[in-house]
C-alpha cells in the first residue's frame, strides 16, 4: 500500500511500500500482504517496471503513483515532487539503468574529458574540475574518484545505454522536447557540484547508494539560463532530504539544489533527465514572429515603409515611433488570429533534427529502408513513426523574389544518429521531404486517419497521388496495409 503527505508547504512527499511477507500480529494472528498496485511490462532483457506501451503510459509509470493530470495541474513548473519507494524491483531496474562498474568498459571505447567526461568537486562553495586532458583512462578515473573524492559526471549516457535511449527516445515524444541526461556518480562524504540552479525541467532518478539533498526557494522561478549561487545569497534550504536507489524526484528549472553523498556510506549514482530547455512561450514567439512579419509586410504597404530619419542614432525611441511599433504589434495580433498556418523557422526543425532515432532492437534496417508492398492507387496506406514526424510550412528556398511560394516541409528522425544525441558541437543534418503547399490538405488526410486509399487524397491527379504515396514510403513513413 501507499500513504502520501504534505511534509513542506512548497514540496510534495509521497512515500511508497511495496508488499511484505505475512508476520505475526501483537494479537497472535499473522497480517495478510498490503496491497499494492504495480505496473509490470516485459522489456528486452528482463522484466521492468515501467510501462512502454506509449509515451503517456511511460511517463505516468515514471512518476507512479502520482496520475498525469495531477503532476501537471500541481507541480510541473511549480515545486518540487519528491516520491520515496521501498520497491525492490523498481531498485533493480534504476540500477541497471547505469553502475559505477560500467564506466570501465565505457572507457574501453574511448571516452574523452570534457566531451564525454567531467572529474570535479565543490570546494569551499566552488566547483574544482579535476579534468585531465585527452582520452579518459579508467585507471586514472578510478585513482581520482577514490583518492581525491571526485565527482564522475557522464554526460549523455543514453548515447551508449540502450535502456536510457528506450526511456528518453519515449519521453522526448510526450514531451515535444530534446531530453537530455547526466550520470553523477560521488564518493562518500563528497560533493561535486555548488549550489546552483539549471535552466531545465530536472528530473532524478536514485540508482545507487544514498543521496542526501537540499533544495532553496528560487531567486529566478522558470530560469532561462544556468547559475551558480552563493551560499549567503539563498539562506536555508527549504527542503532536505536522502534518495535511496528507486526514488525520484523532480523540480522545476530554476530551483536551486545541492547533492552529496553522505560519510560512511557506499558511492551515490543518480540520473539526472532534462527536458524543456529554451521551450517556452518566448521562445516559440520569436521563432514564430519574424514568418508573421515577413507574410504581413508583402500585403501591407504600411510596413514596408521606411523608418523616420535618423531613428536608429536616437538614444531613446521616441513617443511617436512607440506608437507605431505598438499599432503594428496589434495588426499583427489580428492578423495571428485568422492565421492557420505559423511559419515556425527554427524550433520545429531543431527538436526533430538532433532528438533521438525511433529506438528499435536489431540493427534498425527497418528505418531506413522501405520494405513490404510498394503503395499503388488502390493501396490502403498509413502512417508509421508519427511521433517522429513533423509538418510544417516554410519558404521555398530555391526562390529569393517577393512572390516566393510556401512548401510542406516533412521533417523526421528515422535516419538521426544516437551517438551525436545531445552533444551539442557535434554535426546534424534534416531528414526528410518537401511539397507544394497544394499537397497540405491530403498529407493532413494521412496525418489524420489511422489508414486511408491512396486514390481518396485529396489531390488533382491520380499522378500527383501515387507519386506522394511513393515518396513517402521510401523515407519509410507509410506503410502499405
Amino acid at each position: 500500500m501507499f500513504s502520501c503527505r504534505f511534509a513542506f508547504p512548497h514540496c510534495f512527499v509521497l512515500k511508497t511500500t511495496m508488499p511484505k511477507k505475512a508476520k505475526p500480529a501483537e494479537n497472535g494472528k499473522e497480517e495478510g500482504p498490503a496491497p499494492c498496485k504495480q505496473v509490470k511490462v516485459a522489456a528486452a532483457g528482463g522484466p521492468c517496471t515501467l510501462n512502454f506501451d506509449s509515451p503517456s503510459d511511460l511517463f505516468e509509470s515514471l512518476i507512479s503513483p502520482i496520475k498525469t493530470e495531477t503532476f501537471f495541474q500541481e507541480f510541473w513548473e511549480q515545486k518540487p515532487l519528491l516520491i520515496q519507494r521501498d520497491d525492490p524491483a523498481l531498485a533493480t531496474y534504476y540500477q541497471s539503468l547505469f553502475r559505477l562498474s560500467d564506466l570501465k568498459s565505457l572507457c574501453s571505447r574511448g571516452m574523452y574529458y570534457g566531451r564525454d567526461i567531467n572529474v570535479c568537486r565543490c570546494v569551499n562553495g566552488k566547483k574544482k574540475v579535476l579534468n585531465k586532458d585527452g582520452k579518459v583512462h579508467f585507471l586514472q578515473l578510478r585513482k581520482d574518484f577514490d583518492q581525491k573524492r571526485a565527482t564522475i559526471q557522464f554526460h549523455q549516457p543514453q548515447r551508449f545505454k540502450d535502456e536510457l535511449w528506450r526511456i528518453q527516445e519515449k519521453l522526448e515524444c510526450y514531451f515535444g522536447s530534446l531530453v537530455g541526461s547526466n550520470v553523477y556518480i560521488t564518493p562518500a562524504g563528497s560533493q561535486g557540484l555548488p549550489p546552483h540552479y539549471d535552466d531545465v525541467e530536472v528530473f532524478i532518478l536514485q540508482l545507487e547508494g544514498e543521496k542526501r539533498w537540499r533544495l532553496y526557494q528560487p531567486t529566478v522561478p522558470l530560469a532561462r539560463e544556468y547559475s551558480v549561487e552563493a551560499e549567503g545569497r539563498i539562506g536555508r534550504p527549504a527542503h532536505e532530504f536522502t534518495l535511496k536507489p528507486g526514488d525520484f524526484l523532480y523540480f522545476p528549472r530554476g530551483t536551486i539544489h545541492q547533492a552529496d553523498t553522505p560519510p560512511g556510506l557506499a558511492h551515490s549514482a543518480h540520473l539526472t533527465i532534462s527536458t524543456y530547455q529554451n521551450n517556452s512561450w518566448g521562445d516559440f514567439l520569436l521563432d514564430t514572429i519574424s514568418g508573421l512579419v515577413f507574410d504581413t509586410a508583402k500585403e501591407d504597404l504600411e510596413l514596408r515603409g521606411g523608418l523616420p530619419r535618423q531613428l536608429l542614432l536616437q538614444v531613446e525611441t521616441t513617443a511617436v515611433a512607440r506608437r507605431r511599433l505598438s499599432g503594428f504589434l496589434r495588426m499583427l495580433a489580428d492578423r495571428l488570429e485568422g492565421t492557420k498556418e505559423l511559419l515556425s523557422a527554427d524550433m520545429k526543425k531543431d527538436f526533430v533534427m538532433n532528438r533521438l532515432p525511433p529506438y528499435y532492437v536489431g540493427d534498425g534496417a527497418e528505418l531506413s529502408t522501405p520494405g513490404g508492398q510498394l503503395p499503388r492507387l488502390d493501396s490502403i496506406v498509413r502512417l508509421q513513426f508519427k511521433d517522429h514526424i513533423i509538418l510544417t510550412v516554410g519558404p521555398d528556398p530555391d526562390r529569393s523574389d517577393e512572390t516566393q511560394e510556401k512548401m510542406v516541409y516533412i521533417y523526421h528522425s528515422l535516419k538521426n544518429r544516437r551517438e551525436t544525441h545531445m552533444m551539442g558541437n557535434e554535426e546534424t543534418e534534416s531528414h526528410g521531404l518537401r511539397f507544394p503547399l497544394s499537397h497540405m490538405d491530403a498529407l493532413r488526410q494521412i496525418w489524420n486517419t489511422t489508414a486511408i486509399s491512396v486514390k481518396d487524397l485529396n489531390l488533382t491527379t491520380d499522378e500527383e497521388k501515387e507519386s506522394l504515396a511513393l515518396a513517402l514510403w521510401t523515407e519509410c513513413l507509410i506503410q502499405v496495409v
